[in-house]
């Protein structure tokens, strides 16, 4: 898959629309989780959604880089994550780590930036 990711400016949120149904390639997840490191470090982007909804597998690895960029943006003045589009496995394997309790996840792009941006 040439482009496993799609990056879109709305309200002032950056919408990452995930592409591929698997994020389990170790290859492609240190490519994602770099560029999309890339996006808080070097290109101040605070205000991120990460949308799920093509997305029904993710490895340990997928979920390392959501856990650093939850802590790379909480860092931040303003600095926010918010998961959308998480199916019903995501969200079972979200709950299993307890994820849920400190990622904030909303069940669509509209609601996630409904969320207040302070």
């Amino acid at each position: 898959m040439d482009h496993p990711y799609t990056v879109q400016q709305i309200d002032g949120f950056t919408i990452v629309e995930l592409q591929t149904p698997s994020l389990l390639d170790p290859v492609l997840l240190a490519d994602l989780g770099e560029k999309f490191y890339r996006l808080v470090d070097e290109e101040d982007r605070r205000l991120l959604v990460l949308d799920f909804d093509r997305v029904q597998y993710m490895s340990s690895q997928a979920i390392g880089i959501v856990i650093t960029l939850q802590k790379k943006l909480a860092a931040l003045p303003h600095g926010r994550l918010i998961l959308c589009g998480v199916g019903e496995k995501l969200s079972e394997l979200i709950k299993i780590t307890r994820l849920d309790r400190i990622l904030t996840i909303k069940p669509s792009q509209k609601e996630a930036i409904k969320v207040p941006k302070s």
